[in-house]
């Protein structure tokens, strides 16, 4: 961290008056701190770990106080780092004067995902091993240091036997149709052409326990008659809630307006969570023609994506079999939550980039269904769809213990945000720079990532069209290197000339498609009453935007 980096941390916090994720503030002034190892282990264990910044004291707004001993500081942290933590770490310091006064920063490298977690060796793993919840440091739970101990080699639960399952309680003919599938698609695959139940065992279908052949626990899923009488809680949920939170209660006092349960084989489940939630969204209407066309508030696509990969890609360590995958509809959102974090490598980040595949045996089986797409590629499709509809990139939440997928059904080109966006029309920007400034009108701040996401643009090309947009002075940016973040530097808000441009632009359009326009037409096309669709018609006759043909209500509106 170079000084100039370091003096921009310090501003930055010091303006929002709180820490962020991956930073924490230590005042030092009467020597370091206690209980360091809490910070040590959840940075070291955190995406890009993080930065312990000492010197300004939160009690006190976080004023520069400054460290008492620059230099024993950072003897002491180095010696805690190195010989009380496990696996070592090595902290890189900066040190600045401000304003007369010594601030220090202890930047923690993210250890490598087979290295993790790391912990404070004198309290041992299970009580010395931490983890990043916004600002504040957690002690690990038994389950989350399990799922870091796990992804340092490949988990075989979805190849483990379902105990007291038999062959008898797997679909038989879908198994021939399976197999009589792969033998058309794989015509010099040897291995499928033995006898059925070897077949089945080299396939990991089953597995042969003590002279019986048990299903494995992919086998069942996805080739059971019923799994849940094996395994109960591996189903799908869906609520359905009034409002934009779980507690907000309709009319008549309900919080939820549908509640159900998805069960049978991964195949049966996927068909039925995904058709059930396309009937309870949301749809608008589109006439093109004599065709009527139904928009759903969120694409298929993204929905059976985002299902089927909490399917495919959930733990199913007896740790979190009892739990389910749960999908939640808010009045603003869609959610889908599975058990178990991100394996492997993968990060919220690189989604889009990497693979991993916990469950082995299952994605296979899932790719020779066509039940996923090609590994790599869903979390694509899902992006693409929503971009493809004008919706804001889905969120993607590793909370360790569960991933969370969260789609947002605002369009992000809706009529407001078109007039809002109709201010900038001088400023020389492309599309992907208007679509930012969209996304910032809902949202708080805009990431590199995110950008790249919402415009399927690469690392560099995000950079040079937010550096544009700041130039612009129309973004503002905060902090650097993964600290980057950008925000808005003007309003919201919709003036009253911006929605009557809009208006305009409408009407216009729609004369230049159809030859002429009636304050019929005009209502039905601006969603306004009879008076305000002639005041717009007369001001734009006023003006000699439009030409009046007619009178009273046989008049019509054509172009000059």
């Amino acid at each position: 961290m170079t000084g100039d980096e370091l003096r921009d941390l310090v501003e930055q916090i010091r303006q929002r008056r709180c820490e962020r994720t991956g930073v924490e503030v230590k005042a030092a002034r009467g020597g370091t701190p206690k209980r360091l190892y809490e910070a040590l282990s959840a940075f070291a264990n955190s995406p890009d770990g993080g930065i312990l910044l000492f010197g300004l004291d939160e009690n006190q707004g976080f004023e520069i106080v400054g460290v008492g001993d620059a230099h024993r500081l950072q003897e002491e942290v180095s010696h805690l780092a190195s010989a009380d933590m496990e696996p070592v770490l090595r902290p890189d310091f900066a040190v600045e004067d401000l304003d007369g006064k010594i601030v220090v920063a202890a930047e923690i490298a993210e250890v490598p995902a087979d290295q993790k977690p790391c912990y404070y060796r004198p309290a041992g793993l299970q009580k010395g091993a931490y983890i990043r919840v916004g600002n504040t440091n957690r002690q690990m739970t038994d389950y989350e240091i399990f799922g870091y101990t796990s992804n340092r080699k490949q988990p075989d639960f979805d190849v483990q036997p379902v105990e007291d399952a038999t062959l008898d309680d797997l679909d038989r003919n879908r198994l021939e149709s399976y197999l009589s599938e792969l033998r058309r698609s794989r015509p010099g695959a040897t291995y499928l052409n033995g006898p059925f139940e070897q077949t089945l065992m080299r396939l990991r279908v089953v597995r042969d326990v003590e002279g019986v052949l048990r299903p494995t626990l992919a086998g069942l899923l996805v080739f059971g008659d019923y799994p849940q009488q094996f395994v109960p809680q591996l189903c799908i949920t869906f609520l359905q809630y009034y409002g934009t939170t779980e507690t907000e209660k309709g009319p008549r006092g309900e919080r939820f307006l549908d509640n159900r349960k998805f069960e049978g084989s991964i195949p049966v489940m996927l068909a039925d969570a995904r058709d059930h939630v396309m009937a309870m969204i949301r749809k608008s209407s589109l006439i093109t023609g004599l065709l009527r066309q139904e928009i759903p508030e969120y694409p298929e696509e993204a929905i059976r994506e985002a299902i089927a990969n909490a399917v495919v890609h959930r733990d199913y360590s007896h740790f979190v079999r009892g739990s389910y995958i749960q999908i939640r509809l808010f009045a603003d959102r869609l959610e889908i939550q599975s058990p178990g974090g991100l394996y492997g490598s993968v990060t919220e980040e690189t989604l889009e980039d990497e693979q991993s595949t916990r469950n082995q045996a299952l994605m296979r089986f899932m790719e020779d269904l066509h039940l996923v797409e090609n590994r790599g590629t869903g979390i694509r499709s899902m992006i693409e769809a929503v971009r493809r509809a004008n919706l804001e990139p889905p969120v993607f939440e590793d909370k360790r213990s569960s991933f969370w997928v969260t789609l947002k059904n605002h369009t992000l080109l809706n009529p407001e945000t078109l007039a809002w966006l109709s201010q900038f029309a001088a400023v020389p920007l492309v599309d992907s720079q208007r679509l930012a400034l969209a996304y910032l009108r809902y949202n708080n701040e805009l990431t590199n990532r995110v950008y790249q996401r919402l415009n399927r643009v690469d690392s560099l090309t995000a950079t040079r069209e937010l550096r544009g947009l700041v130039q612009s002075r129309l973004l503002e940016q905060h902090g650097t290197r993964r600290w980057t973040h950008y925000t808005l530097t003007v309003s919201r808000e919709v003036t009253s000339g911006q929605g009557e441009a809009l208006e305009e632009q409408q009407v216009l359009d729609y004369v230049r498609k159809h030859g002429s326009i009636a304050n019929r037409e005009c209502r039905g096309l601006l969603g306004v009453t009879s008076s305000r669709a002639s005041d717009i018609l007369k001001r734009m006759r006023d003006r000699g935007i439009l030409r009046q043909v007619g009178e009273r209500r046989w008049a019509r509106y054509v172009l000059p």
